[in-house]
């Protein structure tokens, strides 16, 4: 069901070699991109119209409007299940008390008497977030984005879904009931490509946005991939994946599980087991069987998933071999199932979230760990960060001298410029003292 890599015995390889040796979904956006350019250029030109077109062609259904009305909203989260709510409550709840803490204060440093930078935080004017409705439905997704967005203060945040034939065009109502919830009233029947085309050159409906995030398949990231510079994006998400470092002390039963849990999301997902321990190999793959067997959506996603060139039980020497395969896979979800679980956790350096031990699958971290699921794929983690409320900051430096402050540092702002051959640089702080440079005291 699951493949293997054996990588004992020989020295691993450095840097890109490592990386090579190692599973990975083909995700070819470079391709996507140009199906995705005429569906963006039709968004582009014929705004609404197309977006009703594009509804009616990849999702089944002929749309009045592409904005979701307030009632629709209303009446979600009125007939949401009371136990299905409450969890979406309560995963808002520590959400917030995560993101809360990563707010960014104004600071200024004082550089030299009568000069000081200061460095002020300011949100995005206005988002656009996406949440996937294809084969799943997912509201924690809507969670995810919509509350860093609004704890880094966005003002205008809008939210879009794809249209479901089976709701009378209208995304999935948990998906509305999540945005009722966390009072997102701004949220449009759009999928895929079309709805980042949306928030990208906006329609006769919806204004265009200054960044749009959130998960999605690869016509997602092609868009995001086809926008980048008109508007900012978080990262082009590819298949979901989760990595597991585990010596003899895992439990198999959790192993299996967990990687199972990952594979159940589409057929490219990854399912990596990096282990010491030919012992583990051995029970977890007898453990996939049954517990494949016992759940849904078998045929259709985990079997291929764990079939998949993208998925493998990597055997290594040692965790310290270990350490330097995960770090080299850079993988979205890392778990830690060793021995002093831990202190092995603070060794890796990339990973885009990391789960310690037993009691902390990646499925808490989905949902209501407090942490955010919207995490760098296909090695992203090697240079970048999940969304958090940093992704809807900017940084703005402010400069503030006074003319003693300027006059001490002005010889060498003029050896600088002219040592770059840009001499009106230079000149433009010896307007200022009459053409003639201070020297420094």
């Amino acid at each position: 069901m699951i493949s293997r890599i054996d990588l004992r015995g020989d020295a691993l390889p450095e840097g890109p070699a490592l990386r090579d040796l190692l599973p990975r979904a083909d995700f070819d956006v470079q391709a996507a991109l140009e199906k995705v350019r005429p569906i963006c250029e039709a968004v582009h030109h014929r705004g609404d119209a197309a977006l009703i077109d594009f509804a009616e062609r990849f999702d089944g259904v002929r749309l009045e409007s592409v904005r979701v009305p307030a009632e629709a909203l209303t009446d979600a989260l009125a007939a949401l299940d009371p136990a299905v709510r409450a969890a979406l409550e309560e995963s808002i709840r520590r959400a917030r008390l995560v993101h809360r803490e990563q707010r960014r204060t104004t600071h200024t440093t004082q550089v030299v008497p009568g000069g000081s930078v200061t460095e002020k935080w300011v949100p995005v004017e206005r988002v656009g977030l996406y949440a996937p409705g294809g084969r799943s439905v997912y509201p924690s997704s809507v969670i995810m984005n919509v509350v860093p967005a609004q704890e880094a203060g966005v003002p205008s945040i809008a939210l879009a879904s794809p249209a479901q034939a089976d709701f009378g065009g209208l995304p999935h109502p948990t998906i509305l009931a999540a945005c009722a919830l966390l009072g997102v009233d701004e949220v449009y029947a759009a999928g895929g490509a079309t709805a980042v085309a949306m928030f990208a050159y906006g329609t006769e409906s919806c204004a265009p946005a200054n960044m749009v995030t959130g998960p999605g398949n690869i016509w997602v990231a092609a868009a995001k991939r086809f926008f980048t510079g008109r508007i900012g994006i978080d990262a082009e998400a590819g298949p979901t994946e989760i990595a597991i470092l585990a010596d003899d002390t895992a439990d198999p039963v959790h192993v299996a599980a967990d990687l199972i849990s990952q594979a159940e999301h589409d057929p490219l997902a990854a399912a990596v087991l990096v282990t010491d321990s030919i012992e583990l190999a051995d029970a977890v793959e007898k453990e996939l069987a049954p517990q494949v067997a016992a759940t849904k959506h078998v045929d259709d996603r985990i079997v291929p998933a764990l079939g998949g060139k993208q998925s493998a039980i990597v055997l290594i020497d040692g965790v310290e071999e270990g350490l330097r395969v995960v770090d080299a896979y850079g993988a979205e979800h890392l778990e830690i199932q060793t021995a002093d679980a831990a202190a092995v956790a603070d060794r890796v350096k990339n990973a885009g979230a990391i789960f310690i031990g037993p009691w902390a699958p990646v499925s808490l971290g989905d949902y209501a760990a407090g942490s955010n699921h919207v995490l760098p794929t296909g090695g992203c983690a090697c240079h970048s960060s999940g969304l958090s409320v940093q992704s809807f900051l900017r940084g703005i430096h402010i400069v503030d001298y006074t003319r003693d402050a300027l006059a001490e540092v002005a010889h060498h702002v003029v050896t600088l410029a002219e040592a770059e051959d840009l001499p009106a640089h230079g000149a433009a702080v010896k307007a200022r003292f009459g053409w003639k440079v201070p020297t420094s005291k």
